[in-house]
């Protein structure tokens, strides 16, 4: 138990990560077994399981990002490296995701280096072609977000020096699918089907998680607009959006990510102590608690609207469970923009 704890934040932290990242990698690991496969059952099998695998590897960089899985900084980094490159993210630094998702709980806003709703309104055509995209379901705003962590180190020039970051990872992710699409071409089309669900999955469960303002100042000192806010704000304006309320083991199919208020209130608590602690902070007060019945139904009359949609704050949600929230994309702790 000395040497455990030791070398993770929590004492009790090594089956649970253990189980976790065994998932992951089997996820991964069979995932590209069935998508090579002849079989179209296995490729149906193959590209659920890595959609998921991806899916528990982000949360799990979120919790690297936090400092919640091991003591030290350097363990943390090493072990968000490992999990960026099995979500397909290794073009981001960690360091930037971490500062970026920091920012989000000190400042209590989304933090970006810039807002791509005017960019979106001043190219109509560009705008149509995402509505069109999002309207059947594909995640198009999403894909755009990461595309832009690519391009903007030959953009932004205090983006430079990640220059030779993304050149080597395109090189390494374009010589690993070339090698597998020899093997079976099907890949070219069975993965990206893969990561687009993990995207729609990811951005599910982020859309409603705040009714929080949008600062262009993450590539800015803290200026006194992030000190407007304070925890009361925090909780008003955070909803835990869990997957099911009776049976609290299928939130792990998120990580229990979705318990974000009693995330918020307690950053360093790791995912798998989430479910008690918000039974004992929140019991049966349900006033910050949306539902997955409902949302889902916001999710879908709202996949358009919600490109341009940016939610006022305070809004009052609870009076009709969430299904008038519109909600807000791309503010992924992954896209560090």
């Amino acid at each position: 138990m000395k040497a455990q704890s030791s070398v993770f934040r929590q004492a009790d932290a090594l089956i649970p990560t253990a189980l976790a990242v065994l998932y992951v990698l089997s996820g991964y690991v069979f995932g590209f077994y069935g998508i090579l496969s002849d079989a179209i059952s296995l490729n149906i099998l193959g590209i659920l399981l890595l959609a998921h695998a991806m899916v528990i590897a982000a949360y799990l960089i979120h919790e690297a990002a936090h400092y919640s899985v091991f003591k030290s900084k350097n363990h943390n980094r090493w072990f968000a490296e490992f999990c960026l490159w099995i979500t397909g993210n290794s073009y981001s630094n960690f360091d930037d995701i971490q500062h970026k998702h920091i920012r989000h709980h000190i400042d209590r806003a989304d933090i970006v280096s810039f807002d791509f709703r005017p960019i979106l309104q001043r190219h109509p055509k560009f705008l149509k072609l995402i509505q069109i995209l999002e309207w059947a379901y594909i995640p198009a705003l999403e894909v755009w977000m990461h595309f832009l962590v690519i391009a903007l180190p030959f953009i932004k020039p205090n983006r430079k020096a990640r220059r030779l970051r993304v050149i080597s990872v395109l090189l390494l992710r374009i010589g690993f699918f070339a090698g597998l699409a020899m093997l079976a071409p099907q890949v070219l089309w069975l993965y990206p089907i893969a990561y687009l669900l993990f995207l729609t999955v990811m951005r599910f469960m982020d859309v409603h998680q705040h009714t929080y303002e949008v600062y262009e100042t993450l590539d800015l000192p803290r200026g006194a607009e992030s000190k407007l806010r304070n925890r009361e704000f925090e909780e008003h304006n955070t909803y835990s959006n869990l997957l099911s309320v009776r049976y609290p083991w299928v939130n792990l199919l998120v990580l229990n990510f979705c318990y974000h208020n009693v995330h918020h209130d307690q950053q360093l608590q790791p995912w798998y102590r989430l479910p008690a602690l918000h039974q004992a902070m929140y019991g049966r007060d349900y006033s910050q608690l949306l539902t997955f019945r409902h949302l889902i139904k916001s999710y879908h009359r709202y996949r358009v609207p919600r490109i341009l949609n940016g939610d006022p704050i305070n809004l009052p949600i609870k009076h009709n469970e969430g299904e008038t929230f519109i909600g807000v994309d791309g503010v992924s702790f992954l896209t560090a923009h």
